[in-house]
């Protein structure tokens, strides 16, 4: 029997609760739960005196909108404030005053919009006096957001999965040597030129527009790196070339027609997919070969790139009815449903012809010898692509479809052949590829977990002759901790008629490891997700990389020979969470870090040290780019506590205490999740800009909770995969142990009032905390979760659901 009792809601009382009194079976669990008493069969239990609740204050609708209008006023003075995206380029006058110009992308003092900047570093400064580069305009009066903020239908689609809130000038691309930026901005492309052969220009230019006779917005601008004369660019689904200097523009790919239905044009090229963006992080489906090929005494450039052709007509077409109501429209996606088919896929080469007067002459596509399916019929995603740097092999990460088996695959540009509808042609042209060109597998990653796909692959230039490539990758299925190797592969051709039919074996183009070394190791993490980079100097055998070498709550710079593996420096101070980047000579870095009590920083440090011991080279502070903000006046940070479950796992969490606290008083509890894969909530970084509602619950007496269990991320490969299979379960008894320990440890808890709240994943979890702890918590608030996991196209939630999980269908 279970008995609920009431208590009385005073007029005068501004706030609202309930108690529960349990019995019998009741009472057990919520003892389980919570680690109260429990009392004699048949005895009626409150959790909490009354007099020992703090209630909470109620407001009106209009109280409420003032309180969060009055937070998101500081917030607004520094998010998206900072600095990103960093350029140096090293000048060479010697007698001038700066070493460097840095460019990025900021937010100057007064603007609403992002743009492009710039900052000169000096070559020598004061010691005793902070330097305070200033952030000088590269373009004039240019407004970059379109009229009205309206973007067209692809660029709103990518701002939503690149998660992007700010406005104007969000990415640009660069070519060093000439000077060149192209960048998207106001519905169109823009370029401007600095540095160079022209010099640097000392006050702000206006931008060039490029016309273009294309109807559409013009997506994923690319500076061809060969030349850099030419971009390239996506129009409806295709790809295409164009001549800044001439206007010219050439349409290389004809897989789309251009048709308004879905349904009947599911072709692309070029293009990265709703769930290669979405999952994967990868958002461009073509890549430029950073070399050109010459022929004859005619001065023909060839120019290349590779692209990953994508056929959709398999996928399922959902309509989404659209926001705006009074329209009574619906928008149509292809929407690969788990378990459902994936898009058909191939990779190709578009090649074009250029004069010497960089008239493009010809051009055609090339598709590889043997249909892709055939050479690789197990892969079900190309994850990442690019070029070695000779632009002697393109290459590949192949997953297959549980994502437990990534291949990284060279495929010479000689494998291609051009793509022809006339079989007879087509025997012709695989009879002429030599027997020694072939695709190889130089490297391997399998688990039983899944694969976290990440950038982080460095081919070294092979010599003339060399039937080896040496390359370093950051590998996470080795021991189940993400660090970096050294890879030796042997390229051993062995011999294809790829005229004849063919069936690949197991191991098909598998190279022989002739060395692969560890050059980090531990229970820790290199950083290589998230567009995570590694810098590697050649001249000096020393590699840059962030990792969680120190604890796994704070992001640190680190250096390491990988000529002679061993100790591993760190450059950035302890006691903050660092983002660094690396000037390209690797004199410089930039450092964006904070705490959870100090708003973000923006320094510039030199390393300094002699030139016989690269390795031990020491940081020297030189300037500042921005200092960190002050915090409101009820702002208070959150205190980060760790403890271990009864697995003997270590957690770690954080807990916004109420601002009011009263001795002997409990408060309700708010408990913010995420928990699942490729997120870490609780670490050394400042929370007031993107987690300030929190402090805003603290605020009006709520005591906020948030704690990273297994399935969250920088802790290993086993410690996020014990999610897999039964997703929604270990999360939440991590959760419910630490909500016992923070209880036990602060005092102030209120445990029979407890809320979960979170976003995505979060969400999931919030439903799963009301089916599976019903005792523990009172009220769940999930926003977007995916509440049907048959339905959702993460892959990681297919293969981690468990029956209990397949129950749950609330919805989509």
């Amino acid at each position: 029997m279970r008995k609920v009792k009431k208590l009385r809601l005073d007029k005068e009382n501004t706030g609202s609760w309930r108690s529960f009194s349990l019995n019998s079976e009741g009472a057990q669990r919520m003892a389980a739960t919570t680690g109260a008493p429990v009392a004699d069969r048949g005895d009626a239990v409150d959790m909490d005196e009354p007099a020992s609740r703090f209630q909470v204050q109620k407001h009106s609708w209009e109280g409420l909108r003032n309180i969060i209008h009055g937070s998101r006023k500081y917030s607004g003075l520094i998010v998206n404030k900072a600095p990103h995206d960093f350029q140096f380029v090293q000048k060479t006058d010697e007698s001038g005053p700066h070493s460097h110009r840095l460019y990025y992308l900021g937010m100057p003092y007064g603007s609403r919009e992002n743009s492009l900047l710039y900052s000169e570093i000096p070559k020598k400064v004061r010691k005793e006096a902070l330097l305070l580069l200033s952030w000088k305009q590269m373009l004039d009066h240019f407004q970059a957001t379109p009229h009205h903020g309206v973007y067209s239908r692809e660029e709103e689609l990518l701002r939503e999965r690149k998660r992007l809130g700010v406005f104007g000038i969000t990415s640009y691309d660069f070519h060093s040597e000439s000077g060149l930026f192209l960048f998207q901005a106001s519905n169109s492309l823009f370029h401007c030129r600095d540095g160079g052969k022209n010099g640097f220009m000392v006050s702000p230019m206006k931008p060039l527009e490029i016309k273009t006779q294309c109807s559409g917005p013009r997506m994923d601008p690319k500076i061809c790196p060969a030349d850099p004369a030419f971009f390239s660019f996506i129009n409806n689904n295709d790809l295409w070339v164009a001549n800044i200097e001439t206007g010219e523009e050439r349409r290389l790919t004809f897989c789309h027609q251009g048709l308004s239905n879905v349904l009947e044009d599911p072709k692309s090229a070029g293009v990265a997919t709703f769930v290669i963006q979405e999952e994967f992080d990868r958002f461009t489906g073509y890549w430029w070969c950073p070399t050109a090929s010459w022929e004859g005494s005619e001065g023909v450039t060839t120019l290349r790139m590779l692209y990953e052709e994508v056929d959709e007509s398999e996928v399922e077409v959902i309509h989404v009815p659209s926001p705006a109501l009074e329209e009574r429209k619906t928008d149509s996606y292809r929407y690969p449903r788990t378990g459902s088919k994936n898009p058909r896929i191939a990779l190709k080469l578009a090649e074009f012809q250029t004069d010497s007067q960089g008239k493009i002459v010809s051009s055609q596509e090339k598709e590889l010898v043997q249909p892709f399916s055939v050479l690789f019929p197990t892969v079900e995603y190309v994850a990442r692509a690019g070029w070695t740097r000779d632009g002697k092999y393109a290459w590949a990460m192949f997953l297959d479809r549980p994502q437990q088996r990534l291949q990284l695959v060279l495929l010479p540009p000689a494998l291609f052949i051009p793509a022809t509808e006339n079989e007879e042609q087509r025997l012709a042209f695989a009879k002429a590829v030599p027997k020694n060109v072939q695709p190889y597998v130089v490297y391997e990653e399998v688990t039983n977990v899944w694969i976290n796909v990440h950038d982080i692959f460095y081919p070294f230039p092979q010599s003339e002759g060399d039937e080896e490539l040496c390359f370093l990758r950051a590998n996470e299925c080795k021991t189940g901790f993400c660090h970096l190797y050294k890879v030796t592969a042997v390229l051993k051709p062995k011999g294809y008629d790829w005229s004849e039919p063919f069936a690949p074996g197991e191991d098909e183009f598998k190279c022989p490891i002739a060395e692969e070394i560890a050059l980090t190791s531990g229970e820790w993490e290199v950083l290589a997700r998230h567009g995570s980079k590694i810098w590697v100097n050649e001249e000096t055998k020393l590699v840059y990389f962030q990792g969680t070498k120190d604890t796994p709550l704070e992001h640190h710079l680190y250096v390491v020979s990988y000529e002679s593996a061993g100790e591993i420096v760190r450059l950035t101070t302890p006691g903050f969470s660092h983002s660094c980047s690396m000037s390209q000579n690797f004199d410089m870095f930039i450092s964006h870090y904070s705490s959870v009590s100090t708003p973000p920083c923006v320094h510039v440090y030199k390393l300094s040290g002699p030139d016989d011991d690269p390795l031990h080279k020491q940081p020297r502070f030189w300037a500042s780019m921005m200092e960190a903000a002050s915090c409101p006046p009820d702002y208070v940070p959150p205190e980060i506590f760790h403890f271990h479950t009864r697995a003997d796992v270590r957690l770690y969490g954080m807990i916004y205490k109420p601002h009011a606290v009263q001795p002997g008083k409990k408060h309700p509890t708010v408990l913010f999740v995420y928990g699942g894969p490729q997120v870490q909530l609780v670490n050394n970084s400042f929370k007031g800009i993107k987690y300030l509602r929190l402090n805003t619950l603290a605020s009006l007496g709520y005591a906020v909770v948030v704690i990273d269990g297994r399935g969250s991320c920088q802790r290993g490969l086993r410690f996020e995969g014990a999610l897999k299979n039964q997703m929604g379960q270990v999360e939440i008894e991590d959760q419910v142990e630490g909500l016992q320990f923070v209880a036990e440890k602060y005092g102030f808890i209120d445990l029979s009032r407890v809320a979960i709240h979170g976003w995505s994943y979060g969400g999931f979890l919030s439903l799963m905390g009301l089916i599976h702890k019903p005792q523990v918590f009172k009220q769940p608030h999930g926003a977007e979760p995916p509440s049907s996991l048959p339905a959702t196209a993460d892959p990681r939630m297919a293969s981690g659901c468990a029956k209990p999980c397949q129950q749950l269908s609330v919805g989509g």
